[in-house]
Order: structure tokens, then C-alpha cells, then sequence
């Protein structure tokens, strides 16, 4: 756990993820916003862990962008930034980057790294932690 305001702000957490097919929901293997969403609350998870030695509570978002689509079969980059450190609350910048994505046309099985990564989704989020003891 981290001591210090000035230490938390700035902790970078990052997640990997493979997207399964079983997650697709709509037409060409998309998958619903709420996966990138769900995504960022484990990621939170871990940065409030590493802060405040609590799992935190998620309190909301003050903004979420869907900038492109996410596929069953796609790697996702899950990162969470700590922007402002509050008493009890952390503002947390998320970002969910497709970086491998399967290529069912070419076969069953394909797939390719993404160079450069696609944005998928970015958001902030607001975390809440237990008062210090």
C-alpha cells in the first residue's frame, strides 16, 4: 500500500484480456459496451488495492467514449491512471485498447497484433476507499 497522496496520484494498472466468443452479442462478433465497462471496474479494483489496501468501491463515471468497435476475439489493454487523489475518493482515467484482434476471414484460427493499438473505449471514473484508521 502506498503512503502518500503524491504517491498514489499517477499509478498506472494495466490488464489484459482476452475478449471469448461466447461474449458477442451482436451482428460481426461485436460485444456489448458494458464488457470495456466491467473491464475498468476490475482494473479499479487492483489501483485501490495498491493505493489503499481496500478493494474500493466504484462511486461513477463522469464520462465513458465508445470510440471503436470490440470483437469476440480480440486482445483488449485494459489502463487505469489515478488523476486526483481525494480524501476518500480517486478520479481514475481508463482506457481499453484492442491490441490483437482475431481474422476469422482468413481462417478459423487467425489472429494479428494491432501496431499501432486500436482506442476502444476511454473514461473517467470516481472510487471511494474507507477513511484511514
Amino acid at each position: 500500500m502506498t503512503g502518500t497522496n503524491a504517491d498514489r496520484l499517477g499509478l498506472t494498472v494495466t490488464h489484459r484480456r482476452y475478449v471469448p466468443y461466447a461474449h458477442a452479442h451482436y451482428a460481426g462478433n461485436l460485444v456489448d459496451g458494458a464488457y470495456a465497462l466491467a473491464l475498468f471496474g476490475d482494473v479499479a479494483t487492483e489501483v485501490c488495492v495498491r493505493t489503499d489496501g481496500d478493494e474500493g468501491l466504484f462511486a461513477s463515471y463522469s464520462s465513458v467514449q465508445f470510440r471503436a468497435p470490440v470483437q469476440a476475439g480480440d486482445v483488449l489493454e485494459v489502463i487505469a491512471t489515478v488523476v486526483r487523489v481525494g480524501t476518500r475518493s480517486r478520479d481514475i482515467d481508463f482506457e481499453a485498447r484492442v491490441v490483437c484482434r482475431g481474422r476469422p476471414e482468413r481462417s478459423a484460427s487467425a489472429a494479428e497484433v494491432l501496431d499501432p493499438p486500436i482506442v476502444a473505449v476511454t473514461a473517467r471514473g470516481t472510487v471511494v476507499v474507507p477513511a484511514p484508521s
